[in-house]
This record gives C-alpha cells, sequence and structure tokens, in this order.
C-alpha cells in the first residue's frame, strides 16, 4: 500500500468541510513504524523513507513532513531531519488504518466532467461522502470505487478514494475527485493554498442589512455539543476561518446568499451565518428548522411548515467549483443548477413576499 498517496487526507482536515462525523480536531493514527539500526547512517528522514516504501516519490515524502505527518521519537519534525541511530519513526494519518476495502456499489453518480485525471461529481442532498463510524456502504465514495474499478492506481483500502475535499450528507453540490496519487496531490495542494475557487447558495433566515460581507472567527468544536460547530471570535480556540457573501435576493424573512468560502472548515457557511444570528433555513443541527422570522399566524405557520417539507433538509448547495488543472495547468471552472427542491423553495418565498 502506497501509504503517503493518501497524504491529501491529512491536508483536507485543515481545509474541507467535512461530513458531519468528521471531528475539527482529529488525533493523528500511526500507520507505519520504522526504527534505525545501530549502524545507520546519519540522512535525511527523507531519503530513510524513500528506501523503505515502495511507489512513494521523495516529493511527497516531503509533503507529508511539512503537514507534521511523520514523528521521529514522538515529535514531528520537518524533511531536513538527520536520521539517528535507533530514531524511532512513525507514519500517521488522520484516520484510523481500517484493514478492509471499500465495498464497490453500482450508485449512480451525476458526473459533470471526467479526463485521465479527475473527475467531477455533483452530489445529491441525502448521500454521504465516505464511510465512517460503521457506515461502510451506500456512500459516494462506494459508487465511486464501483466507477473506478478498472483503475490500477486506486487503493480501495482508502475509505476516501481520490477525495479531495468533503461537503455535508444533506448538502448538495459539486466534488472534483483525483484519479491518480499525482492528481490527488496537486489538487490537494491548490485546496490547501486557498486558490481553489468554490461558491455556495444558502438561503437564510432574516433579512440582512447589508449586501455583501465577511464573517471571520475561529470555528471549532462545540464543547457542549459533539455535533456541532461553534464559533470563537476571540481566536482562543479552532481555526481561522473566513466567509465572503453577497445577498442575491430579499425575501422578506428568508434572504438568498452566494457565499464564497476563503477557508473551509467543518460546517463553516453553516456555523458562520448561525453566529451572525442567521441560519440556514431547515438545517436542524444549527436552529434553522424552527420559525425565526415572521409573524404568529397561523396561516403563515403553515406556510413555514409547507416549505419545510418542500425542502427537508438545509437549504445549501456547492453551485461552483474552480482549480487548475494538474497536467494540463488549465483553470477549469464548472457551474451547477440549484437543485429543484431549494429552487421550489425559493419560488415559495418568492411568491410568498409578493402577496
Amino acid at each position: 500500500m502506497d501509504v503517503l498517496t493518501t497524504i491529501a487526507d491529512n491536508f483536507v482536515d485543515d481545509f474541507a468541510e467535512p461530513d458531519e462525523d468528521v471531528s475539527d480536531e482529529q488525533p493523528l493514527y500511526e500507520h507505519f513504524r520504522f526504527v534505525a539500526d545501530r549502524n545507520q547512517s546519519l540522512i535525511r528522514i527523507d531519503k530513510f523513507l524513500i528506501d523503505r516504501m515502495t511507489h512513494v516519490s521523495r516529493n511527497r515524502i516531503q509533503m507529508a513532513a511539512e503537514a507534521g505527518c511523520i514523528l521521529v521519537n514522538n515529535k514531528a519534525i520537518k524533511s531536513n531531519y538527520r536520521i539517528k541511530p535507533f530514531d524511532l519513526v512513525s507514519i500517521m494519518m488522520a484516520r484510523p488504518r481500517i484493514d478492509f476495502e471499500v465495498l464497490p456499489e453500482d450508485i449512480p453518480l451525476n458526473i459533470v466532467y471526467e479526463d485521465d485525471e479527475l473527475l467531477v461529481v455533483n452530489k445529491p442532498a441525502g448521500l454521504v461522502v465516505h464511510p465512517g463510524h460503521g457506515n461502510y456502504t451506500g456512500t459516494l465514495v462506494n459508487g465511486l470505487a464501483w466507477h473506478l474499478k478498472d483503475n490500477p492506481l486506486c487503493d480501495f483500502t482508502d475509505t476516501r478514494i481520490g477525495l479531495i475535499h468533503r461537503i455535508d450528507k444533506d448538502t448538495s453540490g459539486l466534488l472534483v475527485v483525483a484519479k491518480t496519487p499525482e492528481a490527488k496531490t496537486h489538487l490537494s495542494l491548490q485546496f490547501f493554498n486557498k486558490t481553489t475557487h468554490r461558491k455556495y447558495i444558502a438561503m437564510v433566515w432574516g433579512g440582512i442589512k447589508e449586501d455583501a460581507g465577511t464573517i471571520e472567527g475561529n470555528i471549532g468544536r462545540d464543547p457542549h455539543d459533539r455535533l456541532k460547530m461553534t464559533v470563537f471570535p476571540d481566536g482562543e480556540q479552532g481555526k481561522p476561518a473566513i466567509t465572503h457573501f453577497n445577498v442575491l435576493k430579499r425575501l422578506g424573512y428568508v434572504s438568498l446568499l452566494d457565499c464564497r468560502l476563503e477557508t473551509g472548515r467543518t460546517h463553516q457557511i453553516r456555523a458562520h451565518v448561525s453566529y451572525i444570528g442567521h441560519p440556514v433555513f431547515n438545517d436542524t443541527r444549527y436552529g434553522g428548522d424552527r420559525i425565526l422570522k415572521g409573524q404568529n399566524f397561523s396561516k403563515y405557520k403553515q406556510f413555514v411548515q409547507n416549505c419545510f417539507d418542500t425542502c427537508p433538509r438545509q437549504a445549501l448547495h456547492a453551485k461552483t467549483l474552480g482549480f487548475i488543472h494538474p497536467t494540463t495547468g488549465k483553470e477549469l471552472f464548472f457551474d451547477s443548477d440549484i437543485p429543484d427542491d431549494i429552487q421550489v423553495l425559493i419560488d415559495k418565498w418568492e411568491k410568498y413576499f409578493k402577496n
């Protein structure tokens, strides 16, 4: 197994918007261990590892070291570290080592682009991105395993085959998937360096005064609810997060936003808009599944309930995605239609607002 081809997984936890079952403060798990013998010469750690791990490039080993995934005597080291006799070297990953293969399943995938290096898929709401916590079937990754089953470069012991970033189960939208280790490394660095372009459409509760704005605040795991993220404005906890938004439509008691991610933390948009008092519509985790604005009339309550039934998930969609192709160097840009459930929701509020 080429363990360092999964180095992207370590980067992902810093910049992606993972599924709800992924902890923002993840521990690292040991996948491989080497002990230098008594006659070990003083050579760089990347040279030491490249002699012991097949099919791994020196560049990937250096990236792993810079990402803090290589420990020597239980301390993270850089790629210029020189190995000494009896040094204990550990290769760490952000996921436990799982000794099983991803089960390929013939799950329909809406693939909007594909070539020899990558593919872009438009994920529907309700589909979990990757296996985890006993849920090892029926995910996007299982569908990818089926689609890529004849690709000799895919590692089916990796529960995140080709994934560069992730979106929540009940968020719909565009994802890029790498088909080669080189593409995965290249694309992961683009996300890590924040050079990709991602925009989301979100319906939120309330009327936002500004036509455009930026939400800043560290995001970390809520100490009172491990399934939620919270904003730490003073920066004493969590990781820096920045969300830019534009108001596309003002629909009385709700607003339609265009949100651009500068960073990509767990539940970033959902946590940020909730922090400023405008939760995503029908977001059960952040309180958007209650009537937060409007009148106390029974007809209005029934209207909102009909809206909840129309879009029975958070009204959030990853609409656009742009990045540089890892081989051609050309910029690729993809745009997806607003899903039917969110579009019908918008139409309902437009009609209600006009009346």
